[in-house]
């Protein structure tokens, strides 16, 4: 199983969709979405080396995923 960093942003989204999928992501802060999303067992990166920029990305793309 491959483990995602930070930069994996539609496979984290898709991973977030699948474990989380009553969940709206536009609800979800970005201090809890970083949670969720070093919880998930597909995410092997460091926690600290998120930004907001990131955060936003992932969750824009799992609101699209959401959405579908």
């Amino acid at each position: 199983m491959k483990k995602w960093t930070w930069r994996d942003i539609d496979e984290i989204a898709l991973d977030l969709v699948e474990r989380h999928p009553n969940t709206d992501p536009m609800v979800v802060n970005l201090d809890e979405l970083q949670k969720l999303i070093v919880a998930l067992p597909t995410f092997a990166d460091d926690p600290s080396a998120s930004s907001n920029r990131i955060l936003e990305a992932i969750q824009s793309a799992w609101y699209d995923e959401y959405e579908d």
